[in-house]
């Protein structure tokens, strides 16, 4: 299996632990101490031994920031796990806040007096986080102090994990559809057209897209732990563990870049500020300790977006194809799934755990799984309102019957990444999960339908899913769409549909579409498809060329949960066409004893 249901933190030592780094801070003069969900990398998912936060809260979620003080401590996390935190750490230690209600900034103000030090670890927080903070905390007195070691490191020990080094492997070309000197060429006038002389690569999706590599030290997602400085003239450097690269990778390399251990990043960052280079860092990705590297230099970096982030968005026509294909197999496994679910939802011999695993069975049977994509969010009843449930062993439910079932879940190919979700019926639905789940299903379609000029930015695009839920004086607290990548992360910027996505939607651009309703203690509903940004077209009547959206993913929505009578004529058309595709694709790829259930589940309604 590539997911594991045990337990992960370990709230029950966090008091302990807590203590320990109290003294810790004591010693080194500090009132208080920042314990972000970072790495030096600025992961979302991390390696074991990255998950400091994880070890000192019990917090698992992959999101999220704690502040340990004197007087008290605090945990703040988005609106996705303000339900998950309060359950996974001992709230008598750790206040559980909700940002952006609550801010760490504000809280730190309260609880430390002018002229106090806020200890952090520079390797942990971005630059632009860290300028933020300074400023802020700068007008209370109050003086943020980096860390040469990383005070958790200390109490871990020899308890805490050994980093990754699993090897690397090309990245086709027949999928990447450009090779890496294409690509290394377009990063290069990027930094030319900006003057700038080199840019340091910090994000390991960025490093792996770029050099055409793929890896396996974050789980569930592809990549490697690397960096890479890549001059605007001449050859990059690769800075990475040997232990990780084959011959054969070596060789495919050796036409690109220079290979280096990682411990060399630091002394030829210090040769180029030392050359009054203009080296590039992108404040929102890199962190404060390599601007520190450079400042010592006697240089300061200059700030600019990583010139890999946009390119790596706009999917090639092999990326494009990819994703077509890995969501057909994908959609013939979920539609596997749901005709298994079908027949043993009911029986009370299912739990959250086994469905999750089942599920995973049908996408390896597809023989081209590489990974799931990220842990599996297999929720009965109540725990379908914890946006982001992972269910353990410990805590897993039997599917309630007469109750809905929130399955959200993706696969990880050699052609494409997928994300999946669905909410079903277990039994008989009452009238109102139907009048929720029609309200979630339309505000899918409005996003799934949409039509919207070049410029347009997620934030624009944001309020079409919130409509209908609005209407009937509802919301949910998270984003309506994230980035996906080409086999690489399941979570990509910069484009996203959100109140904050101020990235403009190019063709080429893959995104989820997942608005959802949660009604905390009963039941969660959400509705996931991925969908690819379309070339503007002309439409019929109109002056001026429309973008729009394909819609990737190919599994059914429950019928049972459906009722006609919620929908508008075109958004049931839009439904029935989209059914009708579902079955054309899936219908040939599936086993002759689930196409009834498929006939069935994609039918007309009416």
């Amino acid at each position: 299996m590539y997911q594991v249901f045990d337990e992960t933190g370990a709230p029950a030592e966090s008091g302990e632990r807590v203590k320990a780094l109290l003294r810790e801070l004591k010693q080194r003069q500090l009132k208080g101490f920042l314990v972000p969900h970072s790495d030096q990398h600025q992961n979302e998912f991390l390696p074991p031994s990255e998950e400091r936060l994880a070890w000192l809260t019990g917090f698992t979620g992959s999101a999220g920031v704690a502040v340990v003080a004197e007087n008290g401590s605090a945990l703040f996390v988005d609106g996705r796990y303000i339900l998950q935190a309060p359950k996974q750490v001992d709230t008598d230690l750790f206040e559980v806040l909700q940002i952006p209600k609550a801010k760490p900034s504000e809280w730190v103000k309260e609880k430390l007096a002018r002229g106090n030090r806020l200890g952090y670890d520079p390797r942990l927080h971005t630059i632009s986080e860290i300028e933020r903070l300074t400023k802020t905390l700068s007008a209370a007195g109050i003086r943020l102090t980096p860390v040469d070691d990383n005070p958790i490191d200390k109490i871990w020990g020899k308890d805490r994990p050994s980093p990754p080094r699993a090897e690397i492997f090309m990245q086709p070309l027949e999928f990447a559809g450009k090779g890496s000197g294409e690509k290394l060429m377009q990063v290069q006038m990027d930094l030319v057209e900006a003057e700038h002389d080199a840019v340091l690569l910090t994000a390991p999706d960025s490093i792996c897209w770029l050099f055409n590599i793929r890896g396996a030290d974050i789980k569930h997602t592809p990549v490697t732990l690397a960096y890479a400085i890549v001059p605007a003239k001449g050859r990059p450097t690769l800075f990475i563990d040997p232990q990780k690269i084959g011959e054969s990778v070596r060789i495919a390399l050796k036409p690109y870049t220079e290979i280096a251990a990682p411990e060399a990043l630091d002394e030829a960052l210090t040769e180029l500020a030392k050359s009054g280079a203009k080296v590039r860092l992108d404040p929102g990705s890199a962190s404060m300790r390599f601007a520190s590297v450079l400042q010592a230099g006697g240089a300061k970096h200059v700030s600019g977006d990583d010139p890999c982030t946009m390119p790596k968005a706009i999917k090639t026509d092999a990326e494009q194809a990819g994703a077509r294909a890995a969501h057909l197999r994908d959609g013939a496994a979920m539609a596997r799934f749901l005709a298994w679910l079908d027949e043993v939802a009911e029986t009370g011999r299912i739990d959250e755990v086994s469905a999750a695993m089942k599920l995973e069975d049908f996408r390896r049977e597809t023989g081209q799984l590489k990974d799931i994509s990220f842990d599996t969010i297999a929720a009965s009843g109540p725990h379908g309102a914890v946006v982001h449930y992972r269910p353990t062993t410990e805590s897993k439910r039997v599917l309630d019957k007469n109750n809905l079932f929130l399955i959200d879940s993706g696969g990880q190919y050699a052609d494409g990444t997928t994300d999946v979700t669905r909410t079903i019926a277990v039994g008989k639905p009452t009238a109102e999960m139907k009048r929720h789940y029609g309200l979630v299903l339309r505000s899918h379609i409005a996003i799934a339908a949409a039509r919207f000029p070049a410029g347009s930015r997620g934030q624009d695009l944001d309020p079409f899913a919130r409509g209908p839920l609005w209407a009937a004086g509802l919301d949910f607290d998270h984003g309506t769409g994230h980035g996906v990548g080409s086999y690489l992360s399941v979570h990509e910027g910069p484009q996203r549909i959100s109140r904050l996505g101020t990235e403009e939607l190019e063709p080429g651009m893959i995104l989820s579409n997942e608005p959802g309703y949660y009604r905390e203690g009963q039941y969660g509903i959400r509705l996931e498809n991925l969908v690819l940004v379309t070339p503007a077209e002309q439409i019929e009547g109109g002056e001026r060329k429309m973008l729009g959206f394909e819609t990737l993913t190919l599994v059914p929505f429950d019928r049972r949960l459906i009722d006609p009578k919620q929908f508008l004529p075109w958004e049931l058309a839009w439904l029935n066409d989209y059914h009708a595709r579902v079955r054309e694709k899936i219908e040939p790829l599936i086993a002759s004893e689930d196409r009834p259930w498929l006939r069935h589940a994609t039918a007309p309604i009416r």
